[in-house]
């Protein structure tokens, strides 16, 4: 990098977050800030435990995105304070060390994007997930257990907590069925751009003779709703079917019939779960997903209505992503049209770079 492409960097830089701040208006922020605060000095303000969470939640997300712009804003504007002060002195050495640290600079402002995308509604919110296996049998069982497994390293490198709702194995290797919740601060958000069909292509490791198999999952992501949210469900509608929960043996087999599906008839959307001994909390559970999904699906046909689509252009049944393991190596996003080379990191939950192009790929179409 040379002086030129690096005044022209700035300017790029400095251009975003003027951009960003007449978007999100921080000035307003704060001032809501405040507001929230005098509200909780109010004596009454704990007395309505819902409201207080509420704005509790607005007064987080708000915190976030006000210390992010002004760290981007305070990272960018140190950085021309000093390169005018290094080139008036001929100061070459701090020139130097601002050429090198140009990429983390960009990276702040990147931040702050990211950060302005996940404002909508509902990305704030818990994720729950579900991982269903293509045609295939254990080929694609095994694939939907990798996938699953690289959702839950992901959570993990982001301090994110899991719970696990329902979990069923394959007869030889993966699994037919999960479905968890990871919480964190805007799981929803990121997690949205993972729904969709997932394809692997690989060396089977069940096939005796070494060729090359292509695998499909679905994976399907809903924000986890508040239970007083608005979705009205008729009793008629639903078929519910009980079942024994699976287990590792022994004395660990629940013994009764506690787990739980339902099959919304109007829909076809089914969810079940295992998670609990008790028949009645894995009903609740497996109400509050089906619960999610219809208000996800509600979504899913105002947007489409909104750009003027059919709702099928926008279902399940197309391939968002393919991880090529044979023969290269390469993670490939059909939204961003990205490809990445590190596909091992990538399965062992180094998603966020990938997420975080698509994320920025939609915002420009």
């Amino acid at each position: 990098m040379d002086n030129y492409e690096y005044t022209e960097l700035l300017k790029k830089l400095t251009t975003k977050v003027d951009n960003i701040a007449q978007i999100i208006k921080p000035n307003e922020i704060q001032t809501r800030l405040d507001e929230i605060d005098a509200i909780e000095h109010d004596p009454e303000f704990w007395n309505d435990a819902k409201k207080a969470g509420e704005i509790q939640k607005e007064k987080r997300a708000l915190n976030s995105l006000l210390e992010r712009y002004t760290k981007a804003k305070t990272v960018v504007d140190d950085a021309g304070d000093l390169y005018e002060m290094a080139n008036a002195e001929n100061d070459e050495a701090t020139i130097e060390e601002l050429f090198k640290d140009a990429e983390h600079l960009e990276t702040h402002i990147t931040d702050l994007e990211i950060a302005m995308m996940l404002s909508g509604e509902n990305d704030g919110n818990d994720a729950i997930i579900s991982i269903h296996p293509g045609a295939g049998g254990t080929e694609s069982q095994d694939w939907a257990s990798i996938l699953y497994r690289m959702y839950l390293r992901w959570a993990e490198r982001c301090g994110f907590k899991v719970e696990v709702l329902d979990y069923q194995e394959g007869e030889e290797a993966g699994i037919k069925d999960v479905s968890f919740i990871i919480r964190g601060e805007n799981a929803y958000g990121y997690l949205k751009v993972e729904n969709g069909i997932h394809r692997l292509v690989r060396i089977s490791p069940f096939d005796a003779n070494a060729k090359r198999h292509t695998s499909f999952s679905s994976v399907m992501v809903s924000p986890e709703v508040d239970d007083d949210i608005d979705i009205v469900i008729d009793e008629k509608d639903l078929k519910v079917d009980t079942y024994r929960s699976g287990g590792a043996g022994g004395q660990h087999v629940n013994k009764t019939d506690s787990a739980i599906r339902i099959t919304h008839l109007p829909t076809g959307i089914v969810v079940q779960c295992q998670n609990d001994r008790s028949q009645h909390k894995n009903r609740a559970s497996a109400m509050k997903m089906l619960k999610s999904r219809l208000y996800e699906l509600e979504l899913e046909k105002q947007q489409a209505e909104k750009d003027g689509i059919e709702k099928s252009e926008i279902g399940w049944g197309h391939q968002i992503r393919s991880y090529v393991l044979a023969p290269y190596q390469q993670v490939k996003d059909n939204r961003s049209n990205i490809a990445y080379s590190q596909v091992n990191n990538i399965l062992d939950g180094d998603i966020s770079k990938v997420i975080e192009d698509v994320l920025i790929a939609q915002k420009r179409q």
